[in-house]
């Protein structure tokens, strides 16, 4: 089992998502919860992609964290 950093952002309509460690993998979704789902899919799909090309599997790197400031 990998853990994977995923970012998510509301758009105007819908919310998208990337995951920084695996390029190219995104997801749309109407709600947060929903693209999280798909990004979860997403990342199986990509992943098992990259080994059916005989490509390595990025290792989780990024790291998530908020800072506090005022504003």
């Amino acid at each position: 089992m990998k853990r994977y950093a995923i970012v998510v952002e509301r758009a105007r309509n819908n919310f998208a998502g990337y995951v920084p460690d695996l390029p190219g993998c995104v997801a749309a979704g109407a709600t947060l919860e929903e693209t999280e789902r798909l990004l979860r899919e997403a990342i199986e799909v990509h992943v098992a992609g990259l080994r059916e090309d005989g490509l390595p599997v990025p290792e989780p790197s990024s790291v998530v964290d908020y800072v506090e400031v005022s504003a």
